[in-house]
Order: C-alpha cells, then sequence, then structure tokens
C-alpha cells in the first residue's frame, strides 16, 4: 500500500511518499480503509523530531484516520467488518490501510462524515477537554480564543458557545475574523492592542479563561488581560515562540496558567476521554459544534499540506484522502 514515510528526523520536504507494509488485523486490533486523514500541527513538529515524542524511524505519521473495517483481530468483539468507525492512532495514519486496538475505534453515526469525524478527534477533542477538565469553564463566563479561526481554535469557539460562555475570538486577517464569527464567536478582534482591547470589552474585570494555541507575544497580552481566578490555558505554540511568563502576573491578578497535553490525558484517563467523545458526537447531531474542512487534498500532497499548517496558513481542518 502506499503511505507517507518518515525515513528520519528531517525537515518536512523530506518526506516521502512510497510503498509501506500492509498493516495486519491481529488479537484486538483492526484494519480501516482510510476514506479521510486529518492534518494536525502536531504531525509536522513529530516529522521534525521536535515533538514531545520521538518514535523510532522509519514511521508513518498520523493521529487521526476515519473509514470503513476491512479486516478485525479474533479478539475484536464490538466492531465488525464493515463499520464505518474513527480513532485516534497516535502515530501510522498517513497511510491508504491503518490498524489499531479495538479500544481506540469510535463508531461513527451515518449522519457524520469521516472527515468531520477526524475534525473531532484531536481538534476537538483538545478543546473540549482544554475547557472542560482544565479550564472548568462555566456557563455565563468570558472565554477568550487566541487562533480563532485554526482547527482547535474554531473547535474552542463552538465548544466555548456550547457551554454557555460568552466568547471573544482573536484571529489574524479579516477573513480568518470572519471565520471565528461563523463559528460562534460573540466578539472578534485582531491582535493590535489585545490587552487594551480585552479590558474595553470585559469592562475591567479581565477574561475568566484564555485558551492560547499561538504562543509569542500574544500570550503575553493575553496573560496582561488575564481576570481574578482565571485559567490561562497553554494549548500550544503556533507562532514558533515559546512564551515566558512573568510570574509576578499571577500573583497581583490570582489567575492560573493550566497546561493542556490532550494525548497524553487520552492514555492516563482513557474512560474520561471516552465519555468527552460521546459528548461532543451528541453535539454535533444536534448541531452545536459543526467543524469547518478547509479543503481535502492528496495523501501524496502531505509534506505541502503541513507546511500550510505549521505556517499558520490554514483556517479550519485540512483533510487528506488517499
Amino acid at each position: 500500500m502506499k503511505a507517507v514515510i518518515a525515513r528520519a528526523f528531517a525537515p518536512l520536504d523530506q518526506l516521502a511518499y512510497g510503498d509501506w507494509p500492509e498493516p495486519e488485523a491481529k488479537g484486538d486490533g483492526v484494519v480501516i480503509a482510510a476514506e479521510a486523514i486529518g492534518v494536525n500541527y502536531p504531525d509536522g513538529l513529530l516529522v521534525q523530531g521536535l515533538y514531545q515524542m520521538k518514535p523510532p524511524v522509519p514511521f508513518v505519521p498520523g493521529m487521526e484516520v476515519a473509514g470503513r473495517v476491512i479486516a478485525a483481530g479474533s479478539k475484536v468483539q464490538s466492531i465488525k467488518v464493515g463499520d464505518r468507525v474513527a480513532a485516534l492512532t497516535v502515530i501510522g495514519g498517513y497511510a491508504e490501510k491503518v490498524a489499531f486496538p479495538e479500544t481506540m475505534a469510535m463508531k461513527l453515526p451515518d449522519a457524520m462524515s469521516a472527515a468531520d469525524a477526524c475534525a473531532l478527534i484531536c481538534g476537538y477533542g483538545t478543546s473540549h477537554h482544554a475547557l472542560k477538565q482544565r479550564g472548568q469553564l462555566e456557563q455565563g463566563e468570558t472565554l477568550c480564543v487566541l487562533g480563532a479561526a485554526g482547527a482547535t481554535g474554531v473547535a474552542a469557539v463552538q465548544i466555548g458557545k456550547a457551554m454557555g460562555a460568552k466568547v471573544i475570538g482573536v484571529a489574524s486577517s479579516p477573513q480568518k475574523q470572519r471565520i471565528a464569527a461563523e463559528a460562534g464567536a460573540d466578539i472578534v478582534l485582531g491582535y493590535d492592542n489585545l490587552k487594551d482591547a480585552l479590558k474595553e470589552i470585559t469592562g475591567g474585570k479581565g477574561v475568566d479563561v484564555g485558551f492560547d494555541p499561538v504562543g509569542g507575544d500574544a500570550f503575553e497580552a493575553l496573560a496582561r488581560a488575564m481576570g481574578w481566578n482565571g485559567r490561562l490555558l497553554v494549548i500550544g505554540f503556533a507562532s514558533g515562540t515559546i512564551p515566558k511568563l512573568a510570574v509576578n502576573l499571577t500573583l497581583v491578578k490570582g489567575f492560573s496558567v493550566v497546561g493542556v497535553y490532550w494525548g497524553d490525558f487520552t492514555v492516563r484517563e482513557p474512560q474520561t476521554y471516552a465519555g468527552n467523545m460521546r459528548e461532543l458526537v451528541d453535539w454535533y447531531l444536534a448541531g452545536k459544534v459543526k467543524p469547518v474542512i478547509e479543503g481535502v487534498y492528496p495523501l501524496a500532497d502531505a509534506a505541502s499540506v503541513l507546511k500550510r499548517v505549521l505556517g499558520r496558513g490554514a483556517s479550519g481542518k485540512l483533510i487528506l484522502k488517499p
């Protein structure tokens, strides 16, 4: 079968598209024919050796995939050949066929497309865990979402609204600001004079929950706009700059800085993760959340698509298709 292969930790343009051994369904494992493969920011870090995890090389990247089951191991109980499923795979997703344990598979309702299912896993899964478990967002609170037109940002806007928050979306261009507004943000801002704008919008009270997948200067502006008992969520560093925190701000403003590592959460707390995914699917079917799929691209174009994601050139979710 064909797959995207990282033969060494190297720049994205050294990813290869070529032959890879076909996976087998053993024990509690299933194999699907991939219909949609999600592209995520960590994928691009992983293949360059810049992520927290470093798998043995060569490997096939890709952490989320959806398709139809074509083989099931002898110990599989709840899934059968022909079922439509999506899964979190950690690696191995950028391929025509993908194997994973039954426990990682989520059956898809007929009303959910394979592309939307991929978006719900990582992007929405991260944002949901961030706002629910880590940020403990409550109805009526003010949520500020940086990078509000990206995959996790759009998700955070929609999930924040589903949880009853007042949502401020921050994005870098008029086009991206329009996407944030269409996702449901009550107020949309750019990054210029962000601290002062947030202070004015909140009447000097500050932000209750800050959602930051961007880092860099935007993190400092958001930190200075946090309110008493606020929770500033560290999601990632799409700007390419890991910021430094003036910890005296947390003292005088009485807010917490909370790390969000969704991948580790899914391993450490699988039951909570499963419950989160059930809630997201219910919200999807009720129309409360709806992924924004910017485009679907050939699997062979994975390197160029990843470059767009890492360069913050994408709005919404990008999908690869074999």
